[in-house]
């Protein structure tokens, strides 16, 4: 059991949750998705378990995702899922409600206010003490271990699930930014309906995931031979029948691309809005990219010959905002 008056920091991700808990690190990384039982309402299950159930559950049982395009899409849900995984990282029960935690919570840097309000009112609700919103490119800069409180430009790319943010960040704030609700999620959605279209097969998010992460590619000759070919099984849209099909990289990327050019731009646009100060400290270092999504194969390439600018991969790319928002913890005395 972790001690009282734990302080937590949140990457409350369209697709994952990771949770930061002060003076212990990473104590939780699970799926943002519940499993609700339709007649009674009731939460079944949550994260990792509810995942499994995606696209396999009876008709009384939904498994949804309450959080889309980085924001809150079911509140009730989203506050249901937040109280299990504070519950969680916590490790206590019957102490929770005497002991709240103070929670560090990150959003996309395009949100509005009432998309803000309602994060903050959401983590209050299950069971925060007080809650600070930190916006995920600032967080994923100090996690990634930048140095942004000195007077040099660190430019950020963070692919998240369901957004992308790019930011230029100087002297310990956001000097040009630019939302997109562009990430790991679409990338998959865009896999569903190219197998569709192609091969008159339809597959679950689950698997266009898979062929993502397995031929997945940003550069249009695809991934070396030997490791550009992908297996999966789907439902033959003419027969009914279960189907296997071959997917090759340079199949994903054509599936992908359309989202893969819109980040390019909005990277392009960000360096374009940059004060020519920080623009040559930028071209110094380069960009530094963060998120589960940065990982897709040879998109730090495809940003580099874009941009003719440096990229590099942070270390720990998937946990860089919940990294951050353990600094900021670290640094509240």
């Amino acid at each position: 059991m972790l001690g009282f008056g734990i302080d937590l920091g949140i990457d409350l991700g369209t697709a994952t949750v990771l949770v930061y808990a002060k003076g212990k690190g990473i104590v939780l990384n699970e799926p943002s998705v519940v499993a609700i039982d339709k007649n009674t309402d009731k939460i079944i299950a949550v994260g990792e378990e509810a995942r499994a159930m995606l696209g396999r559950t009876p008709g009384n049982i939904v498994a949804i995702r309450p959080l889309r395009d980085g924001v809150i899409a079911d509140y009730n849900t989203t506050e249901k899922m937040l109280s299990y995984f504070i519950q969680k990282a916590t490790g206590r029960r019957w102490f929770y409600w005497f002991y709240k935690p103070r929670v560090v919570v990150c959003i996309p840097s395009g949100v509005t206010e009432v998309e803000e309000r309602a994060v903050k009112q959401a983590a209050t609700q299950s069971g925060a003490k007080s809650t600070i919103v930190v916006e995920e490119p600032y967080a994923a800069a100090l996690g990634a271990g930048l140095d942004i409180s000195g007077a040099r430009g660190n430019l950020v790319v963070d692919i998240g699930g369901g957004t992308t943010d790019i930011a230029v960040i100087s002297l310990g704030g956001i000097v040009c930014k630019k939302s997109l609700r562009v990430g790991g999620d679409k990338f998959d959605e865009s896999i569903v309906r190219f197998i569709r279209r192609e091969y008159s097969v339809m597959i679950g998010d689950r698997t266009a995931e898979a062929i993502k992460i397995n031929v997945g590619c940003a550069l249009e000759e695809g991934k070396p031979a030997g490791q550009d070919v992908f297996e999966v099984r789907g439902r033959d849209l003419v027969s009914g029948l279960p189907k296997t099909i071959r997917v090759s990289s340079r199949e994903a990327y054509v599936a992908m691309e359309e989202q893969i050019e819109a980040v390019v731009s909005a990277v392009k646009e960000v360096l374009e809005r940059t004060p020519p100060e920080l623009s040559a400290d930028i071209l110094n270092q380069g960009i530094v990219m963060t998120g589960g999504g940065s990982l897709l194969w040879g998109l730090d390439t495809r940003i580099s010959q874009e941009t003719g600018l440096p990229v590099n991969l942070a270390e720990d790319a998937v946990s860089c905002v919940a990294l951050g928002t353990g600094k900021i913890l670290e640094g509240a005395h």
